[in-house]
């Protein structure tokens, strides 16, 4: 089976990019009947906050990627410790005892001598005597993952291609801090081994983390999971924006963006494929192959995702909408409004525009050619589908007036507009009795 995963910490909201992440993850899945989990990496007791995790269930339910199973690092400490345990005797973890300082110093010195700074595995060459000395005198050892530098680190990444790494110019990896907690790269890979994780698909800054988790998988004697790494989002200017570390469904809801316009745009962003404005994500999951993504940056420009939202609207039926309706907005009224939309609140406006009172001062050479149209409509049959043809029909012989002298005075009138939705919707739904009361007053 199929099984993915979005693995966000809770320090903080979601942003554009953690939503890509996890739309593709969860697409995914839904495209071979698989499983999506939430798994929420709380192992930083200190910057993890309860509130980050419910906002981020609540996000990804607004956007309609409601995991099949969620689960919390924090509740998973003693697998962890078994798998650490059975690494440490099996000599692929091992004690260290430098401090901060220290490796920091044995950084700039290789930096100095031009050379990369790869940790020495001095901690290596620790005697049984040396490490009991140090923690007598109160030094608590961090572990580092040791890599097997006669084991090539290689894969063909979905989206990438043929990856390769040499271990010997990386450093063992830290996997665990002198205070006992959990840093990313074990937790991670022993939870895909748990949770059955076929596909990892995340963005291309963890390429490197890759690397090094799949000796972690060799070690564990598991298979590691295909991988994909996107390319990173960039903003309209072209460059890494730390906007968009701001953007996320706060600011989306607060924009009038619907969750379908972010799953369109983020679903083909960085893709060959044109971006599809769609309602039911259905197509853009049936069309999802990793094969199609570039590894060129992905340009994300808010203003293209106003334009996709505006046409998200322009598809969306009254019961999708109704609660966020004036009261008294019907199926009828969304439909004649519903064109000239960008964002579902906006119909509101022409809800006042319908409902009135509206403010229009027509033009001293229009009052007289209002006043007939008063007159005319007063004889029309209002039941007839097509009043506005009727009217203008009746209007075109009687006045001689055509074209724009025809039909702007009596929007102007009707609406206070010189644009707007089609008339020959609007009009049957501002009425006979309304439509009376604002030509005579024009006129």
């Amino acid at each position: 089976m199929i099984v993915t995963r979005f693995a966000p910490s809770p320090t903080g909201r979601l942003h554009v990019g953690n939503i890509r992440a996890a739309l593709h993850n969860w697409m995914w899945a839904r495209r071979h009947g698989g499983r999506f989990v939430l798994r929420i990496d709380d192992t930083d007791a200190d910057r993890s906050e309860e509130r980050f995790v419910e906002a981020i269930r609540a996000d990804l339910d607004w956007l309609g990627l409601t995991p099949d199973v969620q689960v919390r690092q924090s509740e998973r400490f003693a697998l962890y410790q078994r798998r650490f345990d059975a690494l440490v005797a099996a000599g692929r973890i091992y004690p260290a005892y430098e401090s901060a300082q220290e490796l920091d110093l044995k950084r700039k010195i290789l930096l100095g001598r031009g050379l990369p700074p790869v940790y020495d595995r001095a901690a290596l060459a620790l005697t049984e005597a040396d490490r009991g000395r140090l923690e007598a005198e109160g030094v608590r050892p961090h572990w580092r993952f040791r890599l097997d530098h006669d084991a090539p680190l290689a894969w063909d990444d979905l989206i990438r291609g043929p990856q390769s790494f040499d271990p010997a110019t990386m450093s063992d990896p830290v996997v665990r801090r002198a205070d006992g907690s959990w840093l990313y790269m074990l937790p991670s890979a022993i939870d895909d081994i748990d949770l059955g994780i076929s596909h990892v698909v995340r963005g291309e800054d963890h390429v490197s983390n890759t690397a090094l988790q799949l000796q972690m998988f060799a070690a564990m004697d598991a298979a590691a999971p295909a991988f994909a790494h996107t390319a990173l989002l960039t903003g309209a200017e072209g460059k890494l924006s730390k906007r968009l570390g701001s953007l996320g469904v706060d600011h989306f809801r607060e924009e009038g963006i619907e969750p379908a316009a972010v799953r369109s745009l983020l679903a083909r962003l960085g893709t060959s494929d044109a971006v599809e404005p769609v309602v039911d994500p259905a197509p853009l999951i049936a069309g999802l192959d990793f094969a199609r993504f570039g590894r060129a940056p992905a340009r994300f420009d808010e203003v293209e995702l106003q334009q996709v939202n505006a046409r998200i609207v322009h598809q969306l039926d009254h019961d999708a909408v109704a609660d966020r309706l004036p009261a008294g907005m019907g199926a009828a009224e969304w439909q004649a409004v519903r064109p000239n939309l960008s964002r579902v609140a906006e119909a509101a406006d022409w809800w006042r525009v319908i409902e009135g009172p509206i403010d229009a001062t027509p033009a001293e050479a229009d009052r007289d050619y209002l006043a007939q149209a008063a007159q005319v409509a007063a004889t029309l049959d209002w039941s007839a589908a097509d009043i506005w043809s009727r009217l203008t029909t009746a209007l075109k012989a009687s006045s001689g007036r055509s074209g724009k002298a025809l039909f702007l005075p009596l929007r102007r009138a009707l609406t206070g507009l010189d644009h707007g939705p089609d008339m020959a919707a609007l009009l049957p739904l501002i009425g006979r009795e309304r439509t009376l009361a604002r030509l005579g007053h024009a006129g």
